[in-house]
């Protein structure tokens, strides 16, 4: 069995995610979303979907990013 990287739990089912920065082993999607998601720079949120991205910067949704003084991002046109 292996181990989760974020909980602990010695899971016969966890699973290894690679990405070009690092590897991480999980027992389940929620953990490796904690470890691997970036966060909102405005609320904080862990962003699971597409997001936005300005200059560098993450934000879950345009709503975010328009609090935080960016233009031109919009949820629906």
């Amino acid at each position: 069995m292996a181990r989760c990287d974020v909980c602990g739990n010695d899971y016969d089912k966890a699973f290894t995610v690679t990405t070009p920065e690092r590897s991480g082993t999980y027992d389940c999607f929620e953990c490796a979303i904690h470890a691997l998601a970036p966060s909102c720079a405005n609320c904080g949120c862990r962003i699971i979907g597409h997001g936005s991205e300005h200059d560098g910067t993450f934000y879950c949704c345009a709503h975010c990013a328009k609090k935080a003084g960016v233009k031109g991002l919009d949820d629906r046109v």
